[in-house]
């Protein structure tokens, strides 16, 4: 067999110079000169004797042999990221990374007091979050690069065969409104109360605002009746513009337990409407599962759910290991 005509260096390089688009910033990101980023391509290129940039541009693009040899190489850093992962736990978490993934709302107010609670236990392992949009997450954990994720909204179509989902937990998404509105006074409101407000949402295409509009088709509310003063993009923005009186919102009630605490928010009640979204937990069954993440979901993710949720999940977890022992002959060890 030939030599293997790149290094993992190069490799590394070619990724980080389309992640940050330029060979200087690739360079900062990677703590080394412009000059030695310029000559590993060139090496690179020479080595394989086709063009991975096209250099006619103030952005770096790839061509497409270098769409091609990207392709490949982040599968190539990520198994090897995978492999380093595995030697780790032969140290039986005396160490290693635990990388978790989350959409917005699960990443900002759920995650952190669960990792809070893996670090007392397990202080020397090393823990990421990525917070991201479902999609990016589910594709992610995917191509093994987060071990596992807890999303609110719907897997990729493309994925959902390859990804375990496993229903976690319900999300309640609260309707707030200022304290000094003349609703926070009515006990309950009624479904034609709503398009009487101003409402302040994440982007359409966000993940909430989708399955808050089919929760509100199911109870017979026209979302498109609603009044949409304004789009933010991230939950504290609109908790802060709520609470300005600028308009009424709907947001998970993980995310304003201090500020009902504080009283600068008011939960406002609709009469026989209830807005849920499930949360779920996927992993891809298909790749090593480390003991830190096995340790996370049946030590950690039990704590935060009810116990109904917690049989569903420690089954279907344990059927997820199973399947990575099979594929790994860790059955052997």
């Amino acid at each position: 067999m030939s030599d293997i005509p790149f290094t993992l260096d190069q490799l590394r390089i070619l990724k980080a110079i389309s992640t940050e688009g330029s060979f200087k910033r690739a360079a900062d990101s990677l703590y080394v000169s412009q000059p030695a980023v310029s000559l590993q391509v060139q090496n690179l290129e020479k080595q394989l004797a086709v063009p991975l940039f096209d250099r006619g541009g103030r952005r770096a693009k790839l061509t497409e042999a270098g769409y091609l040899l990207l392709n490949y190489g982040e599968k190539i850093i990520a198994l090897c990221q995978e492999t380093c992962r595995a030697i780790e736990d032969l140290q039986n978490l005396q160490g290693g990374t635990l990388i978790i993934g989350a959409s917005q709302t699960t990443g900002t107010y759920l995650l952190p007091r669960m990792i809070g609670l893996f670090r007392q236990k397990y202080p020397d392992v090393s823990v990421q979050l990525q917070v991201h949009s479902t999609r990016r997450t589910s594709w992610g954990v995917a191509n093994g690069q987060v071990d596992l994720a807890i999303i609110g909204g719907e897997v990729p179509t493309e994925l959902q065969d390859t990804l375990k989902i496993i229903p976690y937990a319900e999300d309640e998404l609260a309707l707030i409104i200022p304290p000094s509105h003349s609703l926070a006074q009515v006990e309950t409101i009624q479904k034609e109360d709503l398009y009487k407000l101003k409402f302040i949402t994440l982007d359409s295409q966000s993940t909430i605002r989708k399955v808050i509009d089919k929760v509100l088709v199911r109870y017979e509310i026209d979302p498109k009746r609603l009044k949409v003063e304004m789009e933010l993009n991230s939950i504290e923005a609109i908790k802060n513009a709520v609470q300005s009186g600028l308009g009424a919102a709907f947001v998970s009630t993980t995310a304003i337990e201090k500020e009902l605490q504080m009283g600068v928010l008011h939960r406002a009640k609709i009469n026989d409407v209830v807005v849920r979204r499930t949360l779920s937990v996927i992993v891809n069954p298909n790749r090593y599962c480390s003991k830190a993440a096995e340790a996370f979901s049946q030590e950690i993710l039990p704590e935060f759910t009810t116990k109904k949720d917690f049989s569903s999940l420690n089954q279907a977890y344990l059927h997820h290991t199973e399947d990575v022992d099979n594929q790994t002959g860790n059955d052997d060890w």
